[in-house]
């Protein structure tokens, strides 16, 4: 068994990034947590936030993670620095490869960001982008509903159109030119929310630079051709709902095993 990848979120939207590790590496071990007993994360204060965390991160060191990947963009908003300080193996999270995406898309330097209430207004975003261009203006939007119906698997419905089409209407009216998806379960929308924002604004997929930022790392260290086989990813959930399998299997396009620690 090669290194393994270490990766939680407070509930299955997580599973975007394992499915572009996947992608990008298909023989390299995962193990997944979901802390779907605790989510969402978003409505939830900085502290609390951090505090599970680390009992996520601590978990997946257990199951023999060696990089931990934190999925979840409430808890890469609050709980990044803290985890880098207290483990001992690389961590990785979803807003900064999103940030370093957003500001080399961006023309008109107006930037959208479509998150939870903890990811847009823990200020993580402007903060971020403003290192990189102090002249670039983010402007947040929460989307709370968006979640609930990711879960729900109401991906194509009117209902979630237009709640988009919402969401969407402050960003569309300050121009912007670049929109990042502040949420791990938003690649799942990625079509809808292209559609709506229109063509001249470009979608950031947090899942698929911090997967790339991994694969970098990864073969940097010697294991770019590690051999396994997607029987050595564990999937595990702090709880399972009836329809947290139909979830997990829109997420991944196929049945797993779902463990409860």
């Amino acid at each position: 068994m090669g290194l393994t990848i270490g990766i939680f979120d407070s509930g299955v939207g997580g599973l975007t990034v394992v499915r572009e590790l996947k992608r990008l590496m298909p023989r390299q071990p995962v193990v997944y947590f979901g802390d779907t007993a605790r989510t969402p994360y978003g409505t939830k204060g900085p502290d609390t936030i951090v505090s599970y965390a680390r009992e996520n991160a601590e978990f997946l060191l257990e199951m023999g993670a060696r990089v931990i990947v934190i999925a979840c963009h409430s808890a890469a908003s609050v709980a990044t620095d803290t985890l880098r300080a207290t483990l001992d193996v690389p961590v990785f999270e979803v807003v900064t490869p999103s940030v370093q995406q957003a500001v080399r898309l961006t023309k008109n330097r107006r930037i959208g960001l479509m998150g939870t209430r903890a990811t847009v207004s823990s200020g993580i975003y402007p903060r971020l982008i403003g290192r990189e261009d102090p002249e670039i203006r983010v402007f947040g939007q929460p989307c709370p509903l968006l979640v609930p119906l990711v879960e729900e698997g109401w991906l194509r419905c009117r209902e979630t159109r237009m709640i988009i089409r919402r969401y969407l209407r402050p960003l569309k009216m300050q121009q912007v030119d670049t929109l990042v998806l502040g949420c791990t379960h938003y690649p799942l929308l990625k079509d809808i929310i292209s559609k709506k924002a229109g063509r001249r604004v470009k979608i950031v997929d947090p899942s698929a630079q911090v997967a790339e930022d991994v694969c970098l790392h990864l073969a940097q260290n010697g294991y770019g051709k590690t051999t396994g086989s997607q029987d050595e990813d564990r999937y595990f959930v702090s709880d399972i709902a009836p329809a947290t399998a139909g979830i997990v299997r829109t997420f991944l396009g196929r049945e797993v095993e779902l463990l409860v620690p």
